[in-house]
């Protein structure tokens, strides 16, 4: 027997909750199948078999909060397994002149057969059948045709399978809704990491005195050089050659700069950091996350565009690991791919700055007193914490950023 765990994963998480399992009471399963999927804060983690064996006792169920090391579940594993396994029907053990024949696999990918039902129950799912005197031809099965321990229970409390009023059955013991009476609504539960977003973000404004500057940035010179390079750039680098690298390099030379905008505030001191991790928001399925670009000022255009690539294809298929969300110093958050003209963007704590981009636009700019021409601008947003970081210090970062953008060449050099 061994004991299904909550694995360690880093100092600053406690706790997780149970997203969902895939397995069931009495499955089999080899080392290193997948369990279940536990979400965090940050990320969400699979845990896997540590042995071969089958799934003796599920303790915690989906949707429940656990703890750091707490006891989920418990597998029956070598001899313990094996003993669940003769459990089954003789019907199941071949006869010895059917020995030579293939076996079939204990639980088949698509719905068994009539007359093969026997072979998609698991034991435990048969045992408590024989139990109960339960026909398991007669028992619903899950999609891909398997039937499991709690498909029996189910059958032995409604005596009739009846999958046409699974729905309205499902509807009627839905939680009940707030809102206007007779109106239609629906109540679902936040996800653990958008809970966990919401707090900090509310955090972030009671604990900081967070103010926000604004300016515009003319995008031509920088559309002019991808026009003209982006060919190249792609075929030397196998990348290719977006606006995150202009404004990451822009920011690593303002900050340079401004370094009070690359610090925190711990109790009474300011952490002054000498280096630039810098943190690029990522909108993924489960909600927002900010993985870190690590050492920015010594990347280059195509490291800078390869590693955020990576880490947003990380995010949005959920394997980032807790090392690349944490530790970064300042934050890049770029609304216009959503089509945001102009935002207020939330520092992410303890950052003490963040700097939003948004749509590029149209619009008409003036050259000199007698002319003017449409020019593709973008809107730029500073917030930082006005406890360490005065008005004049954040409003000269953000026009040393508008500079730099405006004449990339100069990020070569200041960035």
């Amino acid at each position: 027997m061994s004991e299904i765990t909550v694995p360690a994963m880093g100092e600053s998480i406690t706790e997780g909750t149970i997203y969902k399992w895939h397995v069931q009471e009495g499955d089999a399963v080899n080392q290193g199948d997948v369990l279940l999927e536990l979400e965090t804060d940050k990320v969400n983690l699979e845990i896997s078999a540590e042995e071969s064996g089958v799934v003796e006792k599920i303790l915690r169920k989906d949707g429940e909060t656990v703890q750091i090391g707490e006891v989920i579940g418990r597998l029956a594993a070598g001899g313990e397994a094996a003993a669940a396994a003769s459990a089954a029907p003789a019907k199941e053990e071949p006869k010895a002149e059917e020995k030579a024949a293939p076996a079939a696999p204990s639980v088949p990918a698509e719905p068994a057969k009539e007359g093969e039902t026997y072979l998609a129950a698991s034991p435990a799912a048969r045992k408590l059948a024989r139990e109960q005197g339960i026909d398991l031809e007669q028992v619903n099965r899950d999609p891909k045709g398997r039937i499991y321990q709690e498909n029996v229970r189910n059958h032995a409390e409604a005596p009739a399978p009846r999958p046409a009023a699974a729905a309205p059955a499902a509807q009627t013991a839905a939680p009940a809704v707030t809102g206007q009476p007779g109106k239609p609504a629906e109540r679902q539960r936040m996800s653990r990491r958008r809970a966990t977003i919401a707090k900090r973000l509310v955090e972030a404004q009671h604990t900081a005195a967070m103010l926000t500057t604004f300016n515009e940035v003319d995008m031509t010179a920088i559309m002019d050089i991808r026009k003209r390079r982006k060919d190249a750039f792609k075929d030397k680098h196998d990348i290719g050659l977006g606006f995150m690298s202009f404004f990451t390099k822009a920011v690593v030379g303002a900050l340079k700069q401004f370094p009070l905008l690359n610090a925190e505030i711990d109790g009474e001191d300011i952490i002054v950091k000498k280096y630039y991790d810098i943190g690029i928001a990522v909108a993924a399925k489960e909600g927002l996350v900010v993985p870190v670009v690590r050492d920015a000022d010594r990347l280059s255009f195509a490291d800078i565009e390869k590693e955020i690539a990576s880490l947003a294809s990380k995010a949005r298929s959920n394997t980032l690991a807790l090392s690349e969300l944490q530790g970064g110093t300042f934050t890049i958050t770029n609304g216009g791919t959503f089509g945001s003209l102009m935002s207020t963007p939330i520092l992410n704590a303890p950052q003490v700055g963040i700097l939003g981009m948004h749509k590029i636009q149209l619009r008409p700019v003036a050259i000199d007193a007698e002319r003017s021409e449409n020019r593709p601008m973008m809107y730029i947003a500073l917030s930082y914490d006005h406890r360490i970081v005065d008005g004049s210090d954040a409003v000269r970062f953000l026009v040393t950023v508008k500079e730099l953008l405006e004449d990339p060449e100069s990020l070569l050099l200041e960035g």
